[in-house]
């Protein structure tokens, strides 16, 4: 299979029509740049190119010509470049910029090399420049890593020299123009009805949930889709690096994490945001990811009667994830004896949502793991719902059903106070 695609329209390589796109763009840049940013709109640029284009003497040129030129040039001047060609396709997961002369995309789960080019490093730096503008943050020698997001809400991570040995890195994680329901993940087999009727009956109920996965397994979009089940009423808190969630309530107060200024000052952190939050008479606290010392004190607000909180981890298993949990909470720089560490966890987190991403692309709900409590020195965990994978078939995409393990969760009676009667059915029993 060929892993290749071409986006780049071939007749924009043609040196006549490059040589006619800079002499376009040398002539609007002059009136553009006299403009405060917040007036270089799309619209209005797009407008001045074409007027520019009527006195270049472009007569006979094809309409399709001219139509991939103008976009191609108002890319240049205040969109994102060759990525333009790229970011407005929904089919498209991820963008990966390896250095000016190599672009890869996602689609559908498989990696493809495109035909998309910069002119070179500095090229792709003013593409970096322009992401991060908007949003007060910056990338530099000191500090050549930097997380941020598009308008649209997609997740952006760039890397330059001189970590970025081969040149300026952008990943960017699209962001899906229709928020995903309930409905979406059951017709795509990520779960089934009776764990979407469980799941919300658990969100509802107040139970704390964490969401935890490798890279990419859909953490994010299942948290998007359990906050749906929050109720109206409730006072919500997101806490994230960079937005994402989509939350629909009309009582939610969003967070972002803020770097530092250039003197190294202003630095606003996850661990701050929480601790602020816990100030702010939260209902429902929403951790977009723990990842370090946050992770101590969103345990002991969890522990204190902020009930009914969710969050993602990066975790292989629910076993992983407690251990993950305990090696981040560390990271507080807080002394705590492991076995004491175990019981805030073992005492915080309700229930574990494991998320996986197949070898064929699609994202499942691997397990659903009640935290039972502690036995010994042990968390201990009791599946609820696991995944069983079938034979992959000839066509390569791989099958398999999310099965009830035949055991009622031990915070069932909360379930039941919160008004979800569940039957056997739900839990494998039969009756």
């Amino acid at each position: 299979m060929d892993h290749s695609l071409n986006f780049f329209p071939a007749i924009l390589r043609e040196p006549k029509i490059q040589q006619l796109k800079a002499r376009l763009i040398n002539q609007v840049t002059p009136d553009l740049q006299k403009l405060p940013l917040a007036q270089q709109s799309r619209k209005g640029v797009l407008t001045r190119l074409e007027t520019a284009l009527d006195t270049l003497g472009t007569a006979g040129m094809p309409a399709r010509v001219c139509e991939q030129l103008l976009q191609s040039a108002v890319g240049d001047l205040i969109g994102y470049g060759p990525l333009e060609w790229v970011l407005h396709d929904p089919e498209i997961s991820e963008i990966m910029v390896n250095g000016a002369s190599l672009v890869f995309i996602e689609r559908g789960g498989e990696l493809y090399e495109t035909d998309l080019r910069f002119e070179d490093d500095d090229h792709v730096m003013r593409i970096i420049d322009r992401i991060l503008m908007p949003l007060g943050r910056r990338v530099d020698y000191d500090n050549p890593t930097v997380d941020a997001r598009l308008p649209d809400g997609s997740r952006v991570n760039v890397v330059i020299r001189p970590v970025a040995v081969d040149g300026p890195t952008i990943t960017i994680r699209k962001f899906s123009q229709t928020k995903m329901t309930v409905e979406d993940l059951v017709a795509l087999d990520t779960w089934n009805p009776y764990v979407a009727k469980f799941l919300q009956a658990c969100v509802v109920a107040r139970l704390n949930i964490l969401i935890s996965g490798n890279t990419s397994s859909g953490k994010t979009t299942m948290l998007n889709v359990l906050s749906t089940f929050i109720p109206e009423r409730e006072r919500i808190i997101t806490i994230e690096d960079a937005v994402e969630l989509q939350m629909i309530q009309r009582h939610v107060i969003r967070m972002e994490t803020k770097l530092p200024d250039v003197d190294g000052s202003g630095e606003v952190t996850i661990r701050d945001l929480v601790r602020n939050a816990l100030r702010m008479r939260p209902d429902r606290l929403v951790v977009g990811e723990v990842r370090g010392g946050e992770t101590l004190d969103m345990l002991q607000a969890l522990n204190t009667g902020h009930a009914g909180s969710l969050t993602t981890l990066h975790a292989n298993s629910p076993r992983d994830a407690i251990a993950r949990l305990e090696t981040t909470a560390l990271m507080s720089g807080i002394d705590l004896p492991v076995i004491a560490l175990r019981r805030q966890i073992a005492s915080a987190i309700n229930l574990i949502v494991q998320m996986t991403r197949l070898a064929d692309g699609s994202r499942k709900v691997a397990q659903v793991t009640e935290v039972v409590g502690m036995e010994g020195d042990v968390v201990t965990l009791t599946d609820i719902y696991k995944f069983h994978q079938q034979p992959v078939g000839v066509d390569g995409k791989i099958r398999g059903e999310l099965r009830p393990s035949g055991i009622r969760p031990v915070f069932n009676p909360r379930l039941e106070t919160a008004g979800f009667r569940l039957g056997g059915e739900y839990f494998g029993l039969g009756f």
